[in-house]
């Protein structure tokens, strides 16, 4: 709480500085953050700011954009490896990371499903799934929500019966677009993006023992150092006036 203090009274003395000449706010941010980030880019814009330019994919595929030198002001990740590969070839501005949020993982299945499951250690999902069916998730190889899958399925002890019948997706909207489709019977994906589906149900929750915790941080990348607007942005994303918007989509607000 200290730290998120200190980042939002560093971001507003910043604010208050004259700004260099720059274009659009651009915001890389994780698939899973698409609904809330609109909401909160709509309510900056209505304090008389610039609309930021949002660009929502696989926290894998943008870190990999921004050291390749994708014109990102901030980084926003699903997961804390990710962002350590970004700060790992300094293209973090020091002092500005911060974990903000949290997350829950969930079994979800089509609306119209009648599945009934309790995940526990030793629950056999290969039973069901049937002869041919798949569960969608994130790939474990690269996507945040799959590695948390993965991690998941390994404390059940379900791991190499499901891997082979994964259908990897490429972030956790496309693996929820596939069972709201009914092209997989099952999906594992996060509490938030579950509950914005009209196509799918929860089915159960993964106990939070099971995963290592879902936290998402946020930083300034080094091509921003000096643009205050991003320095303004993120200590309003990450201040008080954001909190309800976090917490009415279904994210934790890190203690």
């Amino acid at each position: 709480m200290l730290r998120r203090r200190l980042l939002a009274a560093a971001t507003a003395a910043l604010a208050a500085r004259p700004a260099r000449a720059q274009g659009p706010l651009t915001v890389f941010a994780a698939a899973s953050l698409t609904d809330a980030l609109r909401d909160l880019g709509a309510q900056w814009q209505a304090r008389g700011n610039p609309p930021p330019r949002f660009s929502f994919a696989a926290s894998s595929a943008l870190a990999r954009q921004i050291e390749q030198g994708a014109p990102a002001d901030i980084f926003m990740s699903a997961d804390e490896p990710w962002m350590d590969h970004v700060q790992q070839r300094d293209l973090v501005v020091a002092g500005t990371r911060v974990s903000p949020i949290g997350n829950s993982l969930v079994l979800v299945a089509p609306a119209d499903s009648n599945a009934r499951v309790t995940l526990a250690r030793g629950t056999d999902l290969l039973a069901l799934l049937g002869p041919a069916g798949r569960i969608a998730t994130g790939d474990p190889a690269h996507v945040p929500v799959g590695r948390y899958a993965q991690a998941a399925l390994e404390w059940m002890g379900q791991w190499p019966a499901i891997a082979p019948r994964l259908a990897r997706a490429d972030n956790v909207r496309a693996a929820l677009l596939l069972v709201e489709r009914g092209e997989a019977p099952f999906g594992i994906v996060y509490a938030t993006d579950a509950a914005v589906s009209r196509g799918v149900r929860v089915v159960a929750s993964f106990p939070a023992e099971s995963h290592m915790p879902i936290t998402y941080p946020f930083a300034l990348m080094r091509r921003a150092a000096g643009n205050a607007a991003a320095h303004a942005f993120l200590g309003f994303v990450t201040g008080p006036e954001a909190a309800s918007t976090w917490q009415r989509l279904g994210f934790a607000l890190a203690r």
